[in-house]
């Protein structure tokens, strides 16, 4: 079985991807180490792409090594909503080795570089019923160990990991998994999600008095945890979401509120048009407020992003990932501010 050591990694820049056949050419690949596709779902056991249009993106993606050879291109299982059947078949060994057996078919047949598994998620309550349960925690562990030995031993494993308490303290036995990894996406953005009755930021960098799920605090856990820091990425939102109050109080943080719909960054400017933009000096996040249409605004931008990049490279994280890169700009975004931030880092170590 190969198993990964944890040792010092360059530090990775992982865009997720799920947009238009015509985009992935349009951003600037050569900011980045990883990119993700999304998403291949189960069939039956086996890691499956729906259609011929999934089929070309991912070829697309491929190509890009041309302009960035040292580009590791990934394909990914899930996502929210994505993972139904997820707990019943890497409940069993078989399961787990034929969904193994068809993830590198698919790697070596698009020449691709390893699978990121978005399984939201094991034994905590994900995706409205969906099945989850407490075995899901050491068939996880078992899911990783055959991935592990089956695929090519250049491909890589990550997974996407929740940010929040209940995940990190329930869902994955980390000790365990580690050597098998080599690298963990935490989505430390969604703190504040779709289900939740009170405003808050959904992406701090750092945990206020009335929220402590934040980026600082999932890093903090994880590390207590035993995971190495330099396979700790984490995660920054290329989007935000509108929250509408749902009391006579005022249009701020933490207050009851109901989540109306989200936003990309690069619509940002227009999203925002009547909004009054503040940023939160303890939570080091932006958001914004609109009185008239009691609306709460949260997401990341360009001081935050730089702020979140600072703090993995003081903390000798692995890196930074972010949802989703069909969000962003084509050029002067939020990866251009991701990339100013490590270029002038590193320039000055």
């Amino acid at each position: 079985m190969n198993v990964i050591q944890a040792q010092s990694v360059n530090f990775r820049v992982v865009g997720y991807y799920a947009g238009r056949t015509i985009a992935p050419d349009s951003f600037q690949v050569e900011k980045l180490t990883h990119l993700i596709w999304c998403f291949g779902h189960l069939n039956g056991n086996k890691l499956t792409i729906a259609n011929d249009v999934d089929s070309t993106i991912i070829q697309q993606m491929v190509a890009l090594k041309k302009r960035n050879p040292k580009l590791k291109v990934m394909l990914s299982l899930g996502g929210w909503g994505g993972c139904e059947h997820c707990s019943d078949v890497f409940s069993t060994e078989e399961g787990r080795k034929e969904f193994a057996k068809s993830a590198k078919a698919l790697n070596d047949y698009f020449h691709t570089d390893g699978i990121d598994l978005d399984w939201e998620y094991p034994v905590v309550k994900g995706f409205p019923g969906h099945r989850s349960n407490s075995d899901d925690k050491n068939n996880f562990t078992e899911l990783v160990k055959t991935l592990r030995s089956t695929l090519s031993t250049n491909n890589e494993i990550s997974f996407a990991a929740g940010g929040f308490i209940s995940y990190i303290d329930s869902s994955v036995d980390w000790k365990a998994i580690m050597p098998y990894i080599d690298f963990i996406n935490v989505m430390s953005y969604d703190l504040v999600h779709g289900y939740s009755t009170v405003s808050g930021h959904h992406t701090p960098l750092y945990s206020t008095p009335q929220q402590m799920e934040s980026t600082d605090n999932a890093v903090n856990l994880l590390l207590d945890k035993g995971v190495p820091e330099d396979k700790i990425v984490i995660g920054a939102a290329f989007y935000g979401r509108f929250f509408k109050m749902t009391s006579d109080g005022p249009v701020d943080l933490y207050q009851p509120s109901k989540f109306e719909h989200g936003f990309s960054y690069k619509y940002a400017n227009d999203s925002l048009s009547g909004f009054t933009r503040m940023w939160d000096d303890m939570a080091m996040a932006p958001y914004a407020i609109n009185n008239e249409r009691r609306l709460l605004a949260t997401y990341d931008d360009e001081r935050s992003l730089g702020l979140k990049v600072r703090y993995a490279l003081r903390k000798n994280l692995g890196g930074i990932m972010f949802w989703q890169l069909y969000d962003d700009k084509f050029s002067g975004g939020l990866l251009d501010a991701i990339i100013g931030v490590w270029s002038y880092q590193e320039e000055r170590r």
